[in-house]
């Protein structure tokens, strides 16, 4: 075993336990909707569990530095949320939960699980921008990209990776961050929070028109000091390996460079995977290994290789967790693999030359568009 970098892995067993109620799929049960076998939401603990399962069979674990985190502080989420909302949040979660956003059900206990997953990303990135580890990787949940100031919606309770800039900031660590969102969902919370700002670049990777319908534009480019500052690429369904990395190269890595960022953070969903029940994608974990290993490319030539994942969305419970390990070898420079044993069927069901070509030309659209 060895590791040419120092990654740090951040969870915490409590981030399993948070709940999401009586769900089916994304509908609340009743009448004519009945409960799933599984139970609960897709937002389920086990592809997190899954995924620390797999790196601790592998070994891969062993070559990561792997920790605990504190919370985040009222005084970090107040930063990002509105004490109203914080309040109202915290008095549910003491007295059995309920429901305050769009699908965003949590038990007893929840404002308590949702701070600590924020505080897993906040220290992150923290770490990394002290040279503490040279990357890290924070195992959060329940998720955060979708949450709004106020609103939480899509199983996201607060804005993790918000709270984790903003902090950061104020700590004086940085005062520029990049965020490149590559769950398979328009990262409109995370969007809505920099929105009118100059000091974050927000790009976000997604399947057009998935979740929520009525976000993610291309022409949505922010406002103010922000105008030009937020990035939407709106990828067609189906778009497979070779779009994903041409949108990589030909949008998202030469507006990080135009940005300069201290630091990268990803917004690490592995919902873009082809057998993910949230969306019609068709994503490898080499695809997931291989934009890692474009933005680490980025990371080392614009920011000393600054770079933090953090976990957002991924449904498949078979197949997150060997999306996941190839991300964190990727990272952590380790000679440990977990082979895809769906490898060859996803290559096989790649879209054809035909396609490609097509797609190629979207990316030609948006380039033009962002120019």
């Amino acid at each position: 075993m060895s590791a040419s970098r120092k990654t740090g892995f951040y969870w915490d067993e409590r981030c399993f336990w948070h709940s999401g109620g009586n769900y089916a799929f994304t509908l609340p049960v009743g009448g004519l909707v009945q409960p799933l076998a599984s139970g609960g939401l897709p937002e389920s603990p086990e592809t997190k569990r899954r995924l620390k399962n797999l790196i601790d069979t592998t070994g891969l674990i062993r070559d990561l530095r792997s920790t605990i985190a504190e919370p985040a502080t009222w005084d970090d989420l107040a930063r990002v949320h509105p004490g109203a909302f914080l309040r109202k949040f915290k008095e549910l979660s003491d007295t059995g939960g309920g429901e305050i956003g769009l699908r965003t059900p949590f038990g007893q206990g929840g404002f308590e699980h949702a701070a600590l997953s924020a505080g897993l990303a906040k220290v992150a990135v923290r770490d990394v921008l002290k040279g503490r580890v040279d990357n890290a990787y924070a195992l959060s949940r329940p998720p955060g990209h979708h949450c709004l100031p106020d609103f939480p919606n899509g199983f996201c309770l607060l804005a993790n990776i918000a709270i984790a800039i903003e902090a950061a900031f104020a700590d004086g660590l940085t005062d520029r961050v990049a965020v490149v969102d590559w769950d398979v969902h328009h990262g409109n919370g995370t969007e809505a929070i920099f929105y009118d700002r100059d000091d974050v670049l927000t790009i976000s990777l997604h399947q057009e028109r998935n979740y929520p319908v009525d976000t993610g534009d291309a022409e949505d480019r922010g406002v103010g000091a922000g105008d030009g500052f937020n990035i939407n690429i709106p990828l067609p369904p189906g778009g497979g390996h070779a779009l994903y990395l041409d949108a990589m190269e030909r949008l998202v890595l030469p507006a990080l460079a135009q940005f300069q960022p201290d630091i990268i953070i990803i917004a690490c969903g592995f919902d873009a995977a082809a057998i993910d029940p949230l969306s019609r994608m068709l994503a490898t974990t080499e695809t997931f290994r291989a934009m890692t290993e474009q933005v680490m490319d980025a990371a080392d030539e614009l920011c000393d290789g600054r770079l933090v994942q953090v976990h957002e969305g991924g449904y498949s419970e078979v197949y997150v967790p060997f999306c996941g390990h190839a991300v964190l070898q990727q990272m952590s420079g380790s000679d440990i693999n977990a082979p895809d044993p769906l490898a060859e069927t996803f290559a096989l069901r790649q879209p054809s030359e035909r396609l490609q070509r097509m797609h190629s030309a979207f990316i030609d659209d948006l380039e033009h568009l962002f120019r």
